[in-house]
């Protein structure tokens, strides 16, 4: 009964979330799966390992192919997004946790910044207030 309930939680939250908010869930998806792919490093789980880094390198494809790269910033994320990738393709592939703390600490800064990002906007739309 409570995952049924926390699951349509997440999808409504889904539903109704802003596209500055989906972008901030993704990140902490990437993240959540970061830390899922570690720890089955960790226990050599390597089923696990493999599933759970699929899944954050499918957030991040998912970032890049939404994304706009008709300015300068954006093309600078894309070469982000892309170099992220290839950090959690070889933590998969080499099982290298070097390069999947690249990729979290990454990922990391990312988020920080995209929530502060929609925090600012919050402020400027809403005044005072307005914590992502």
């Amino acid at each position: 009964m409570a995952t049924a309930m926390q699951s349509a939680y997440k999808q409504n939250a889904m539903k109704t979330a802003s596209p500055g908010e989906l972008t901030l869930m993704l990140y902490n998806g990437c993240l959540k799966f970061i830390k899922q792919t570690r720890l089955a490093m960790e226990e050599n789980d390597l089923e696990k390992r493999n599933l759970n880094s699929t899944k954050a390198q499918n957030i991040i494809r998912e970032l890049m192919v939404t994304l706009k790269t008709d300015n300068e910033v954006g093309q600078n994320m894309m070469r982000m997004y892309d170099f992220i990738l290839s950090r959690l393709i070889e933590a998969n592939v080499k099982n290298d946790a070097n390069a999947l703390t690249e990729a979290e600490g990454l990922v990391v800064e990312f988020r920080d910044t995209w929530k502060e990002v929609i925090q600012l906007d919050r402020k400027q739309r809403h005044g005072a207030g307005g914590k992502a």
